[in-house]
């Protein structure tokens, strides 16, 4: 059997696939595999002619990528695997959508990937959510589902006594509508001053469309270790997203012992215990998500009970090093039929 040694050829969309490919890639070179990631620009999602073919690592005997990376990058010769973060060809995402997106999606990205799921030897989706709605659009079977990871020694929580006075919520994401990020203001405006909101901003300046009150404060763009403070010094995230495919945000949250107040959608109830880890509420029903947040702050032993079962559950079901446990069983399974 052949070690395996893992090439990337992915488009840098500063997304949470990218983080993903990156954690992925640093893990199994800490671990022995060797693993290298070729980053395209983005113009080779949407015009992937104007962009010159990379050749493949002479070590390579796997190739791994995104759904969404056109054919043309992908070689012949060597197996692929093919993880699906989000499928965007879900009915449920469709009124969030623009009439540009949906045109883009439906005209471009559908014919890249149904090229690419063809082509792709394993098909690995990072929640049974996503699974499933890929094998609905594309008329698959057998996606296997690896959830998503995170690096539980570098988020962790930190000793609290007691919640913040005014309540901390905190939103880590970007800005559009299938985030829910409209919701914010309502929410934030009943809740009033003994709560408030710390939000980063979104890279593009779209946070600045949506007109928030003054219990609101914007702390820019965070990575590394200001972006493990920001979790840790907060009392709970507020997450109101319409549809996601696995988010890493949530799974970070949890690691640094944030109860997650979410609507109950998608793949957010595999990630989110109700009223273990978290408070789920229907989707859009701002007053619901008011409700809970105020639960929230007003009992402080579920709070302390939750931070210690959130960690607990992130320990235990979506741990980075877990994630690449099963990615280099998937690997070896390959490499030893080829």
């Amino acid at each position: 059997m052949d070690k395996p040694a893992v090439w990337f050829p992915a488009v840098r969309a500063h997304s949470g696939a990218d983080v993903f490919t990156e954690r992925l890639c640093a893990g199994l070179n800490a671990r022995g595999i060797r693993a290298e990631i070729t980053w395209l620009p983005l113009r080779a999602e949407y015009a992937p002619w104007s962009v010159l073919v990379p050749k493949p690592p002479a070590w390579a005997n796997i190739v791994h990528a995104n759904a969404w990376l056109h054919p043309r990058f992908l070689p012949r010769g060597l197996p692929l695997v093919t993880t699906l973060h989000t499928c965007v060809h879900d009915p449920a995402l469709m009124p969030y959508k623009s009439t540009a997106q949906r045109l883009y999606h439906a005209a471009w990205i559908r014919r890249v990937e149904a090229i690419h799921l063809r082509r792709s030897d394993r098909i690995v989706a990072v929640s049974r959510y996503t699974a499933r709605a890929a094998e609905a659009a594309f008329g698959l079977q057998g996606i296997e589902v690896i959830h998503n990871g995170v690096d539980t020694a570098r988020f962790h929580p930190i000793e609290r006594p007691a919640p913040n006075r005014p309540f901390r919520l905190l939103y880590v994401g970007n800005w559009n509508a299938r985030k829910g990020v409209d919701l914010l203001a309502p929410i934030m405006q009943a809740l009033g001053d003994d709560f408030e909101l710390s939000y980063t901003a979104d890279r593009n300046g779209a946070h600045e469309r949506y007109p928030l009150p003054p219990n609101c404060c914007n702390i820019g763009r965070l990575s590394g270790a200001a972006l493990v403070a920001a979790y840790q010094q907060a009392d709970a995230l507020l997450f109101p997203s319409r549809l996601e495919g696995l988010p890493l945000t949530v799974l970070e949250a949890m690691a640094c012992g944030l109860p997650v107040i979410a609507a109950g959608t998608s793949s957010l109830p595999e990630v989110v215990v109700h009223e273990q880890t978290g408070l789920l509420c229907p989707v859009d029903e701002a007053g619901s998500f008011v409700n809970a947040v105020k639960l929230l702050a007003s009992d402080t032993p579920i709070w302390e009970r939750m931070r210690r079962a959130v960690r607990q559950r992130v320990e235990t079901c979506f741990d980075m090093d877990a994630m690449i446990d099963r990615y280099i069983a998937l690997y070896r399974r390959m490499t030893a039929a080829s």
